[in-house]
């Protein structure tokens, strides 16, 4: 590509329009889903980094280098991840050839293999962009959650200065704090992380202390209720059988949600597609343009569209201590239109002086709002089967 064509290109991003629904939303309203696409635009050096399919190849020549993997075994991964639709099912797979005959995940040379493809990950931090602007918005509320291996992002928040916070779904006090919004700058990877032996999963039955359990349930799927989930460098994620398993099989009406999903549109009849398929399902399907390069800058200024709109709580109280406006919205719309005794008590909290130290109507009202912002009830759920092509 010539001068005059990044030019142009970079022109064209600039003038790119961004859904007003969603830089209306405050930070503290939005979820983010960070995936692949998150670290391949930061460490572009660590080929592991830029796709799921990219990631096996660089465990399989890792534990064929290192002698854990038989060679026929190796050959046969090999045509797998060419040939095989399904990567979950592959790295699956992967994990139980390289872990324990008994099913146990500890101890496994799959972790021995990540940490040798993630060695001196923050050496390969080039193009910090997106990293600064995820936690540009964690800094006003905004929640994390990643399918990643990798902390690259708890790794550049530190160098920052910044409480980073690695957390699995294996802690249960910790998923808790973290989905109530008590931790403000953690990262809940679902997949777990490449430096724990014990909470690397792809299969919803690594996680089944989590998803029979009904607490932990009720406060994850609410957040889907209740948050604008926002995919960023997600391919495959809504395929994810564990992401599926904790948010999306009880959710009902998902048409009536508003989430958001940021996408390389090299396409244009693939991706008005997928945009329409999507919709049925509550997202929103958005364009960062049709290059990969184009992806940080159109994050960067996305962000910063966002951070202007001017939170209505700023002048009473942290956005992290209470329920987000999201909570507040579902309750009402839960309530009804004749349940117009909750709008009054809304208005009456936003008046308590809270500098006086006086939080107890704010907490009554807490409770109430959390206490309609509940899952669908129990015995109702609804298979939530989707097909989607590979996406970066």
């Amino acid at each position: 590509m010539d001068s005059e064509e990044r030019k142009t290109n970079r022109s064209e991003q600039k003038s790119r329009k961004i859904l007003k629904s969603l830089i209306r939303k405050q930070p503290c309203d939005l979820l983010l889903v960070i995936g692949t696409g998150v670290s391949a635009a930061v460490a572009p050096e660590i080929p592991a980094l830029c796709s799921w399919r990219s990631c096996i190849e660089a465990v399989i020549e890792a534990a064929e280098q290192l002698e854990v993997l038989h060679p026929g075994d190796v050959a046969e991964f090999r045509k797998k991840v060419i040939k095989d639709r399904d990567l979950l099912v592959v790295a699956h797979d992967l994990i139980r050839k390289m872990s324990p005959r008994t099913g146990d995940s500890k101890p496994n040379f799959f972790q021995d293999c990540l940490m040798e493809v993630f060695d001196n990950l923050e050496q390969h931090i080039q193009n910090p962009v997106v990293l600064q602007s995820i936690l540009r918005l964690m800094e006003r509320g905004t929640m994390v959650l990643t399918t990643n291996y990798d902390n690259l992002l708890e790794i550049f928040g530190q160098q920052h200065g910044k409480p980073m916070e690695s957390l699995d779904l294996k802690d249960k006090d910790k998923v808790l704090q973290w989905a109530r919004g008590h931790i403000k700058y953690g990262v809940l990877h679902i997949h777990g992380l490449y430096t724990d032996p014990c909470g690397m999963v792809l299969d919803p039955s690594g996680y089944k202390d989590v998803t029979q359990d009904p607490e932990v349930m009720e406060v994850l799927q609410n957040l889907y209720l209740t948050k604008s989930f926002f995919f960023v460098g997600c391919g495959e994620t809504l395929r994810d059988q564990i992401f599926q398993a904790l948010f999306l099989y009880t959710v009902k009406n998902k048409v009536d949600l508003e989430h958001y999903m940021l996408v390389l549109k090299e396409n244009e009849d693939h991706f008005f597609k997928l945009q329409a398929d999507m919709l049925l399902h509550g997202i929103k399907v958005v364009s960062y343009g049709d290059c990969f390069e184009s992806f940080p800058e159109y994050v960067q200024d996305l962000t910063a569209q966002i951070c202007k709109q001017r939170s209505p709580d700023a002048d009473r109280v942290d956005s992290t201590t209470l329920l987000g406006t999201s909570c507040v919205d579902c309750a009402k719309r839960k309530l009804g239109e004749n349940d117009m005794d909750l709008s009054k008590r809304v208005k009456q909290s936003d008046n308590v002086d809270t500098s006086a130290g006086d939080l107890n109507i704010v907490k009554k009202f807490e409770t109430q709002v959390q206490g309609n912002c509940t899952g669908p009830p129990e015995g109702e759920a609804e298979n939530w089967a989707l097909t989607i092509p590979e996406f970066q």
